[in-house]
């Protein structure tokens, strides 16, 4: 892949548009990346990321990618020109971004858009391809064969992951290069495989736990009488996992139902037994109850004999009572009528007494017919104010219509002095806030300048913090470091020491290993004369690799002092440089200066939609109360002539009201006088003529209730009333009258009766001893039933569960099996398996074997920048005993001899080491990818850690590069590279915004 173009518009820190041309920057092979620290320098990277997949590299995924510093309408934009796979592309992408509406105020989000073209050689222009987020993502994907953190690895080279990955224990080599490798999948084969295992493994357990349920199961369904296994096997005993669960749960099942079944047989016999005793025990009890019934019947039929003879008079009395109520009951009718006629001819009197009394005394004597015509004539005359009323309402209308028009007349007024008032202060109110809306605005741009200030003097308020706080440590540090050199030479000059006495005393060693007749391996000789013999201040070997063994310990602790020390002056140098020189108290002054003028600017500003909302709604008002004066004066000129008219019209109606109500307040109270007179006038004939009509009523009735008492045989109809008996009472009569009747017919059955007879001539009848004998027969019954019944509920239960524990061992068979298989397949793939010599995870072993080529591949170069000194070999033991099996790294030094881990290198050969490695990386990465070629590749800082023959040799090797047609962009503000390379593109930074420019290193 090669670069040619890339353009950026309000991207980061490019508030306009800004384009690279890396057709002109590879000339030479390598160019620099330069910049002030803070410039943009990383977002030209950014760019070109967001390009190709639509996204920044992870570390600033979630920021906006907006210039803080863009005009609202300018859209943020990138374009990158670049050839892939023999074609020529070009896409163009916009994310996400507010912009101004086009119509009124506010802003609205606009939608990211991505555009893909290629250009065709033989038209010599350009072609559309695609205008879909997916499928230009699965295109360029395509081409280049990489993920995207994938080409951040190995395009946009980020020097300080490697200088980790060199240090980096097991672990953490992994996580990069499972990303870089996508050897995902082989861990989610041991997390399958893993899983599978942990599955079978509970299935079986499982299995197991409910094989071993259902032999306590069985235990308790055969109850006490089921005796252990003969082999001495129980369900207490054993436990889940067991290679014969099975056959003892199968042969403890058998022997429990075999005793079951005896157990059966021997309660059916005990219960027909019972069976035979009962049925005898209540034959013999019905015959004692039948007894005892008999004789308990003749003595009852006696003692009620005797109680209907006390009574006798009573009842022949309620007989004759009876007869001649029943002789009554046909004069009751008529009685009653009397009773009603009478009643209703008294409330008849009473209600035209009454009715004549509302009446005035000269018309309350007259007849029905007087009465009648004096209603008439009354209501004739209440007719006749009908149009009075009529008259009457509609001068109440005008009334309230007149002083409608009066209150609206004092509302207009009201509105007029008020819209007069407003509109004299009109151009003062609309002046005012006019310039409200000017100043908000000023302060609006001078808020977007301030905040740029205050975000640069925040940043370099932060560094300065750093550089303080790092100063402190650096100190601490290289006391440390200066107390471990020290500790590491006293240590290396005692290993010294020790070291020249054991040779000092190494005859005497030697010949304390001599044996009689064997040669000495020296001389050869047999003979040992005179061997030499060991003083008191002899050293042993021991004593000597004890010594040996404390001074590398300080040794290590030397160099990891360095490596810290190291680590701290360049973490405190680049906080120096973006502290800028100035101290914290100057820049904290500053910043809090800045963020006080930010904070007013931006509440001025804030003010600026309301200041804007008040002027359009004053506007808004003055057009209102123009309006509003127009209409109410147009609204007083119609009001004085409708008014003229009602008052006119209302005086009309008056006299016509005066005229028709009399001496009454008002018509509606004369038609209430006269509606009362004609309704009382109505009553009364009424009320007269029912009189009359319940006087005859009455008299009719008397007569009739005297003959029917007389065809019944009474002598009057007082006599008659006096027999009659009320329904109530007549019912109760006649039940008692017949309940004597039928208990005299029961008794002198009963009493009839031969077995009653019968009976009572013998001796009482015992039930309770007759009971109690087939209680006991039930209860001996009941417990024989029961027994019979939880013998064959065993068989039953014991069957059953043997069925179930048959049928479960049948299934766990599989299930054990496949367990064995799985787990032998996960221990194989976790490194946990005997088979598995090296004890490697499956990941492992494939991250092992990438971690090879990709050391065989860096080491090529790493020996050319480090003069043949240095190789990185590939390692397949643990660290330390711990973390993964082959994920090593070490380094072997041509000087020394030595192989020893990477973490050991000091932080220049830890650069050119981890230079080394992303290049071998980015070669291996790309042939994953499908031999793809990179022609372009980018190194993010790094080189200010080199010294002058090391910074030679790195550039050498990447000379060597551009030799194969690749070009190098190195991103660095390292002031020696400005000077050894020509080709350069420079960041700028501004109050504005930043922006680019190519330049050479001569232009300074």
């Amino acid at each position: 892949m090669r670069l040619h173009r890339l353009a950026v518009a309000a991207f980061g820190p490019f508030a306009g548009t800004q384009e690279v041309d890396f057709d002109a920057l590879s000339g030479a092979g390598i160019f620099l990346l330069q910049g002030a620290t803070g410039a943009g320098k990383t977002s030209v990277l950014d760019a070109v990321c967001y390009a190709l997949y639509g996204g920044v590299p992870g570390v600033r995924q979630g920021g906006t990618l907006r210039s803080h510093h863009a005009e609202p309408h300018t859209p943020t934009e990138v374009a990158l020109d670049f050839t892939v796979a023999g074609r020529r592309l070009e896409v163009t992408r916009r994310p996400s971004q507010p912009r101004p509406k086009r119509n009124g105020t506010g802003v609205t989000t606009e939608r990211a858009t991505s555009l893909l073209r290629e250009r065709d050689p033989a038209a010599g222009a350009w072609r559309g391809l695609s205008r879909s987020h997916q499928e230009i993502g699965e295109e360029i994907g395509g081409l280049l064969g990489m993920t995207r953190e994938q080409f951040c690895q190995v395009v946009l080279l980020p020097q300080g992951d490697f200088a980790r990955f060199l240090r980096a224990d097991a672990e953490a080599r992994a996580k990069l290069l499972g990303r870089l490798f996508d050897t995902g999948r082989f861990a989610a084969v041991e997390d399958h495989l893993a899983d599978l295992r942990r599955r079978s493994q509970e299935a079986v357990r499982d299995g197991d736990e409910q094989l071993l349920h259902l032999a306590h199961r069985i235990r308790q369904a055969g109850g006490p009488a089921v005796a252990e296994d003969p082999d001495g096997w129980s369900p207490e005993a054993a436990k889940p996992g067991e290679a014969d669960l099975a056959d003892g749960v199968l042969g403890y099942a058998a022997v429990a139902r075999a005793t079951a079944r005896e157990l059966a047989d021997a309660a059916d016999l005990r219960l027909r037994t019972a069976e035979s005793a009962h049925a005898a025990a209540d034959d013999s009890l019905q015959d004692v109850r039948e007894l005892a019934r008999l004789q308990r019947l003749h003595t009852g039929a006696r003692q009620r004999q005797q109680a209907l003879a006390e009574r006798q008079q009573e009842y022949e009395a309620l007989g004759r009572t009876l007869r001649s109520a029943r002789a009554a009951a046909p004069v009751a009718p008529a009685l009653e009528l009397r009773d009603r006629t009478a009643a209703a001819a008294r409330h008849a009197a009473a209600a035209e007494e009454a009715a004549r009394a509302a009446l005035p005394g000269t018309v309350a004597g007259g007849g029905p017919g007087q009465l009648d015509a004096h209603e008439a004539r009354t209501r004739q005359e209440l007719g006749a104010l009908d149009a009075a009323r009529a008259a009457e309402a509609r001068s109440a209308g005008i009334a309230r219509e007149l002083a409608a028009l009066d209150a609206e007349s004092r509302a207009d007024e009201d509105v007029l002095r008020e819209a007069a008032a407003w509109l004299d202060d009109w151009d003062a109110l609309r002046g005012g806030l006019q310039r409200c809306v000017d100043e908000a605005q000023g302060a609006a741009t001078r808020a977007e300048q301030l905040a740029a200030e205050h975000d640069g003097a925040r940043r370099r308020l932060d560094a300065a913090e750093r550089r303080d706080e790092l100063d402190g440590r650096v100190t601490g540090a290289r006391q440390a470091h200066l107390d471990a050199g020290e500790r590491a030479g006293r240590a290396h000059e005692a290993w010294l020491r020790l070291k020249e006495r054991r040779l000092d005393g190494m005859a005497a060693e030697l010949a304390a290993r001599l044996a009689d007749g064997e040669p000495c391996p020296v001389c050869g000789s047999a003979a040992h004369p005179a061997p030499a013999t060991a003083d008191g201040a002899h050293v042993g070997e021991s004593e000597e690799n004890e010594a040996m063994a404390a001074y590398r310990a300080a040794e290590r602790v030397r160099e990891e002092a360095a490596l810290r020390l190291d680590s701290l002056r360049q973490a405190r140098d680049a906080a120096a440089e973006a502290a800028g020189g100035e101290s914290r108290d100057a820049l904290a002054e500053a910043a809090e200066r800045l963020a006080g003028e930010l904070g007013r600017a931006r509440e001025l500003a804030a003010g600026a939609l309301a200041v804007r909302e008040q002027l359009d709604l004053a506007h808004e008002e003055h057009t209102r109360r123009v309006r509003g004066r127009q209409q109410a004066e147009s609204r007083a000129a119609a009001r004085a002539s409708r008014a003229d008219a009602l008052t006119a019209e209302r005086a009309a109606r008056d006299a016509e009201v005066r005229a028709a109500r009399g001496g009454a307040a008002g018509v509606e109270e004369r038609a209430a006088q006269l509606a009362s007179l004609a309704g009382r006038l109505g009553t009364a004939a009424r009320a007269a003529r029912e009189a009359a009509a319940a006087a005859d009523r009455s008299k009719d009735a008397d007569a009739r209730v005297a003959d029917a008492a007389y065809r019944a045989g009474f002598e009057t109809p007082e006599e008659a009333a006096a027999a009659l008996l009320d329904p109530a009472a007549l019912r109760d009569a006649e039940t008692r009258l017949e309940a004597w009747q039928a208990e005299a017919a029961a008794v002198a059955e009963a009493l009839a009766e031969p077995r009653a007879a019968d009976a009572a001539a013998r001796p009482p009848a015992d039930v309770a001893a007759a009971e109690e004998a087939v209680a006991a027969a039930g209860r001996r019954l009941r417990e024989a039933s029961t027994a019979r019944d939880t013998a064959r509920k065993r068989c039953d239960d014991l069957g059953g569960l043997s069925a179930d524990a048959g049928e479960r061992v049948r299934r766990l068979a599989p299930l054990r099996t496949e367990h064995h298989r799985v787990a032998r397949l996960a221990s194989l793939t976790a490194g946990t398996s005997a088979d598995n010599e090296r004890k490697m995870r499956l990941e492992s072993y494939v991250l092992a074997a990438r971690l090879e080529q990709v050391a065989a591949a860096a080491t090529a170069r790493l020996a050319r920048m480090s003069s043949g000194r240095f190789t990185l070999v590939h390692s397949d033991e643990r660290a330390n005993g711990r973390g993964r099996h082959g994920l090593g790294l070490h380094v072997v030094d041509a000087w020394t001899g030595t192989e020893r881990d990477t973490a050991t290198l000091s932080g220049g050969e830890s650069f050119f080491a981890s230079l080394a490695l992303a290049l071998g990386l980015s070669d291996v990465v790309a042939e994953e990818a499908g031999g793809v070629r990179l022609d372009t590749l980018f190194i993010d800082e790094g080189f200010g850690s080199l010294d002058e023959q090391t910074l030679d040799e790195v550039l050498d090797v990447l000379d060597a590069l551009r030799e194969r047609d690749r070009t190098v962009g190195i991103v660095s503000h390292v002031p020696e590279l400005r000077r050894r390379i020509p080709a350069q593109l420079e960041v700028v930074k501004g109050r504005s915004g930043s922006y680019v420019r190519h330049r050479t290193a001569a232009d300074g």
